[in-house]
């Protein structure tokens, strides 16, 4: 898949993602259906907050000029192979530095969401004229290059409907 092509099927997911929001109150979007799970609002701010601060950040410093060249893992592999991540639960224990806090407002997650997707629109004619260019490691994935994060952030969407559908049903009861 191309850039392109990546991008409008992300703005697609993302809007999917904004149509459901709009049916939740804040205190479902904050329900944790069990310990050391995340509420529906923190898997929303967990998208986000991995697309701003890891996915996007790591693009950009995969095209500056004095990046690194590396490999992927074998799973990065698989999962570029496959366009996507297996319909599979990952679970990480929690913790303060990878736990999302629970939204303060919907109106901040749409926020967010909208400052991802203007960030996507932004880079994406940039990848599409960039050679590759370097690697970033990724802690599963390994070297990834920029249009891997890129397709990465798509990938990570798409991947959390499944948990999305989870917490929806647990919600409803």
């Amino acid at each position: 898949m191309n850039t392109t092509e990546t991008l409008q099927r992300f703005e697609e997911t993302v809007q999917h993602y904004l149509l459901e929001l709009d049916s939740f109150s804040l205190e479902q979007l904050q329900y944790v259906p069990q310990e050391g799970e995340w509420s529906l609002g923190q898997m929303y701010l967990h998208l986000v907050d991995s697309a701003l601060h890891m996915h996007l950040k790591n693009m950009e410093l995969c095209l500056k000029p004095d990046g690194e060249m590396g490999l992927k893992t074998e799973t990065g592999t698989a999962i570029f192979n496959l366009g996507g991540f297996p319909p599979m639960r990952i679970q990480v224990p929690p913790s303060p530095q990878y736990t999302p806090p629970q939204p303060t407002s919907k109106e901040d997650i749409v926020e967010r969401l909208h400052t991802v997707i203007h960030r996507m629109r932004e880079i994406e004619p940039v990848l599409r004229e960039s050679s590759g260019g370097y690697t970033i490691s990724h802690p599963r994935f390994g070297a990834l290059n920029a249009r891997e994060w890129f397709l990465l952030i798509e990938m990570h969407y798409r991947h959390h409907l499944l948990q999305k559908e989870r917490l929806k049903r647990a919600i409803a009861g």
